[in-house]
């Protein structure tokens, strides 16, 4: 039988090694797979094809099994050691169906019967190529994912953020615990629900988000359960709620402690027992997925204020990760200001040499109310309006002397007092020294900023 002709070359070419010690089957394969419009490389045995693999780019090797000294299958170990991914085709004569499957057991991806037909060849050829290459993209979207969602995209070196961290990655590999991320705006509280999804091995899995405080209290009911045809007025057809769409993947609810209590007792019972009814529908539907919720707000005082159920605070509560403020890790805001200053770089296409001494000094002062969120939109922005220069003070906004300038009629106090040893004698000798330390210690300064008599405030 003559080659294929060049019409049935496939599209996507790629480069085969061709191993067989028989001078007129190799020169017919090699002819054949040439016209098909691949790019080929022949050896006459194992050692010769092993010095191509080494030094050549291959694609998928073609192989003998019966071959003199190193055989096909001894070739197919050493290629399955050294280059592992490497797909391999396995040529075998009749009669040695034994050896052909120990050659798929081995790790061949696909055995031919010698003599085969052209159709056979080229459609092996094509589907383990096409197969490798899926295996390639889905193993560089792992890579992308874990870069881009993954823990390691954490940019820190702070503990408290590192043990975070940590506790989401212990917190991954259960995939039925359900986990609830305290933080302020902008801490990153959906960045490690994503890392957390993705390091279950959920990728290929949907990873569904609601920000419960964003949705109007009419709608959130139908945005999260759906509802049936005619459930109400104005809705004509079927409508998927988003625990129909995180089934067997993660569903984040975001701002839990702004859900309206009506709903609050719903949502208790998908978590209990793992299933819901659509609006307007009877029939109950079993789910299979992950629950991870998030909220700035302190839910055990949503509790006793009445604002928040207990009994679903309790079910909720059973694996808590705390992400802190960017104020209390600002070791981290040098590595964070860098990290972004790279960012807009290749995004921008232009010259960011770095950021000056005084605007470091300047970023580290601010209290940053909206966290790693707000530093990298000033980053972005001291990025666009410098011309190839180092970031200096005059391309922020977050001096704070200018704020306190401006800001006259307002005193910024931070009290940090243990819970047990509050009261209102200690806030009170708190102000006192928080006072006396912006006066320099100058006490008649200090009283009058008290409003009080200066012997008044010496007892």
């Amino acid at each position: 039988m003559t080659p294929f002709s060049p019409s049935h070359a496939p599209t996507s070419h790629g480069t085969i090694l061709i191993v067989d010690d028989d001078p007129t089957v190799l020169a017919y394969l090699k002819e054949t797979v040439d016209i098909w419009g691949y790019h080929t490389r022949s050896a006459f045995s194992g050692p010769d094809a092993l010095n191509i693999i080494d030094n050549h780019p291959v694609d998928l090797i073609l192989s003998d099994q019966s071959m003199p000294g190193m055989d096909g299958l001894a070739l197919l170990e050493h290629v399955k050691k050294n280059h592992n991914g490497l797909p391999f085709i396995m040529l075998t004569g009749h009669g040695s169906v034994d050896k052909a499957v120990l050659a798929i057991k081995s790790g061949a991806a696909d055995y031919l019967m010698k003599p085969c037909s052209q159709d056979e060849l080229r459609i092996s050829i094509e589907r383990v190529l096409k197969f490798s290459r899926l295996r390639s993209e889905n193993l560089e979207l792992k890579q992308y994912g874990s870069h881009r969602y993954g823990f390691n995209s954490f940019v820190t070196q702070s503990p408290l953020m590192r043990r975070a961290i940590n506790l989401g990655e212990k917190v991954a590999a259960i995939p039925n615990a359900t986990v609830l991320i305290y933080g302020e705006s902008g801490t990153g509280k959906e960045l490690l629900a994503r890392a957390i999804h993705h390091s279950s091995g959920c990728l290929e899995s949907r990873f569904v988000g609601v920000n419960c405080a964003g949705i109007p209290v009419g709608l959130l009911e139908s945005e999260l359960f759906g509802h049936a045809k005619g459930a109400f007025t104005g809705a004509e057809q079927d409508r998927q709620g988003k625990f129909d769409l995180a089934d067997h993947g993660t569903l984040l609810l975001d701002e839990i402690g702004d859900m309206p209590l009506d709903i609050q007792p719903k949502l208790l019972r998908v978590l209990q027992e793992r299933c819901f009814e659509k609006l307007g529908a009877n029939n109950s539907v079993p789910l299979d997925f992950r629950v991870i919720l998030a909220t700035h707000r302190d839910l055990e005082k949503e509790v006793m204020y009445g604002k928040f159920r207990k009994d679903l605070f309790h079910r909720i509560n059973s694996f808590p990760i705390f992400l802190p403020p960017l104020r209390e890790r600002k070791e981290d805001i040098p590595l964070l200001a860098d990290f972004f200053l790279e960012k807009f770089k290749q995004e921008l296409g232009k010259p960011l040499p770095g950021i000056s001494k005084s605007a470091m000094s300047i970023l580290m002062e601010h209290p940053w109310p909206g966290n790693v969120r707000e530093l990298r939109n000033q980053i972005e922005r001291a990025a666009i309006i410098t011309d190839g220069e180092l970031i200096r003070p005059e391309h922020l906004v977050t001096d704070p002397r200018a704020e306190r300038k401006t800001d006259t009629n307002m005193v910024h106090l931070d009290l940090r007092i243990p819970s047990e040893d509050f009261s209102l004698a200690t806030a009170t000798l708190h102000i006192k020294n928080i006072i006396l330390k912006r006066s320099k210690g100058n006490k008649s300064k200090a009283a009058e900023l008290l409003k009080v008599d200066r012997k008044q405030f010496y007892r």
